[in-house]
């Protein structure tokens, strides 16, 4: 997969947002006139939420060098997306980033929940915010965990590799997968490969199986 801030580069395994499912975001900015007698209220802009989006990376440790904001808006001079343009038929945002402190390792996160990119990109700041407040509190390993899940170019399956319990359920897309989305998750997906039903699956039963037993383990330990 190649990463490109235009065309948008959704990660591989991550679901989308049925376009009749998504919803006005309500993400803005707070505006006061030049003598303090008046706020208003208004909605994000790009470049705002694109600003908001690299100083909560920044404060990961993550350089703009090293980031990509991947979405189908037409790009500036210096690669950040254009304000002056209409919004594409896929308002999807991903952004793809390494933090040199963990090796290079690949991150990436990506929401199409909201019907601007605008929306999309601010949502993705909020989401790596919320995240920073886990660490705050004392959570680095379910913060570690949670980034193991935004792997962003996953490794191609051959035979004896084990995948992620996130991504064989179909969680990888939940910050914190409860045992609820679990177990829910695990019936939806043991009722499409049991070996008792019409093309049915051994090998993926018992990768399900294993990987519901690790999620549950995940949770418990939390």
């Amino acid at each position: 997969m190649t990463i490109t801030a235009h065309p948008l580069a959704w990660p591989p395994g991550w679901k989308r947002t049925a376009v009749d499912s998504r919803t006005f975001g309500r993400f803005g900015t707070t505006k006061q006139s030049k003598v303090g007698s008046w706020r208003s209220v208004q909605d994000i802009s790009i470049a705002e939420a694109t600003q908001r989006l690299r100083e909560e990376l920044g404060r990961l440790g993550v350089c703009s060098d090293d980031l990509v904001l991947s979405t189908n808006l037409k790009l500036r001079l210096d690669g950040l997306p254009r304000s002056d343009q209409a919004q594409p038929a896929d308002p999807g945002a991903a952004v793809y980033w390494t933090e040199r402190h963990s090796r290079g390792a690949p991150r990436c996160m990506a929401i199409d929940r909201y019907t601007k990119v605008e929306q999309n990109i601010a949502a993705l700041a909020a989401t790596i915010e919320a995240m920073r407040a886990i660490e705050r509190h004392g959570g680095a390993v379910v913060l570690e965990r949670a980034f193991t899940g935004f792997s962003a170019l996953p490794a191609p399956i051959v035979a004896g590799m084990k995948r992620d319990w996130q991504v064989v359920l179909e969680l990888q897309d939940l910050l914190l997968p409860t045992e609820d989305d679990i177990r829910s998750a695990y019936q939806r997906l043991a009722s499409r490969y049991h070996p008792d039903r019409a093309g049915g699956d051994t090998a993926r039963m018992a990768e399900l199986n294993q990987a519901r037993d690790e999620a549950m383990q995940w949770v418990q330990s939390r």
